[in-house]
């Protein structure tokens, strides 16, 4: 596949939380950027021509400057470092909000199971009755976290609400309804209201595209 080196452009799926995280910071952020398309539904996240970008065989994957960046979080942090968005200004919160996202992978991860046992694949009740524990005592974490502040991290929106609320923002698939956490409620309101945001089926593409903005 021929790639542009200097152009930022993202591997991913529509229906993945993990590919929502990194396409909402490039639309929030107003950068151009190319999209291209892996269809997990017939299996293309397999295929030779993208485990040669991603070994994992996951989505998403940025490709930039002859890098290849794959994780979704890891992918935050380098869009954060390459361009100065969402990046906390003190060295403190930038830390702070790495610990975010090594945190948000470890729990709110368990949001994205429960939504995917759901929705995607049926299980056994008695794993559902496991991870969903889990799920809202993650989303109790961020909750607390959020109250008396409009951000996870300093005074504005960085990486860390992005990839928190980037997993978090298919719960209502999950069963787990938003109004029990009045703080995360809130928040994800304000992140909605920022230009260039929108819900992950209107704003990933189900096909390549080119993204210029003005």
């Amino acid at each position: 596949m021929n790639l542009d080196p200097a152009r930022l452009t993202l591997f991913g799926s529509f229906t993945s939380s993990s590919s929502f995280k990194p396409m909402m910071f490039l639309s929030l952020s107003g950068l151009p950027f190319s999209f291209r398309t892996v269809n997990l539904k017939y299996g293309a996240q397999k295929e030779d021509w993208y485990l040669a970008i991603n070994r994992y065989g996951q989505v998403p994957a940025l490709a930039h400057r002859g890098l290849i960046v794959v994780q979704s979080n890891i992918i935050l942090d380098y869009l954060a470092r390459e361009t100065g968005c969402f990046l906390p200004e003190s060295e403190q919160d930038q830390w702070r909000a790495r610990e975010w996202l090594s945190w948000e992978a470890d729990a709110i991860t368990n949001v994205a199971k429960v939504r995917h046992y759901n929705r995607f694949r049926k299980v056994d009740p008695a794993v559902m009755d496991y991870f969903t524990p889990l799920a809202e005592s993650a989303l109790g974490v961020v909750d607390t976290a959020l109250q008396g502040r409009d951000w996870l991290v300093g005074d504005a929106c960085s990486i860390a609400d992005l990839g928190c609320w980037g997993r978090m923002v298919f719960m209502a698939e999950g069963g787990l309804d938003i109004t029990r956490w009045p703080n995360i409620e809130a928040w994800s309101k304000r992140i909605a209201a920022m230009p260039g945001y929108d819900h992950p089926y209107s704003l990933i593409p189900k096909k390549d595209r080119e993204f210029d903005p003005a």
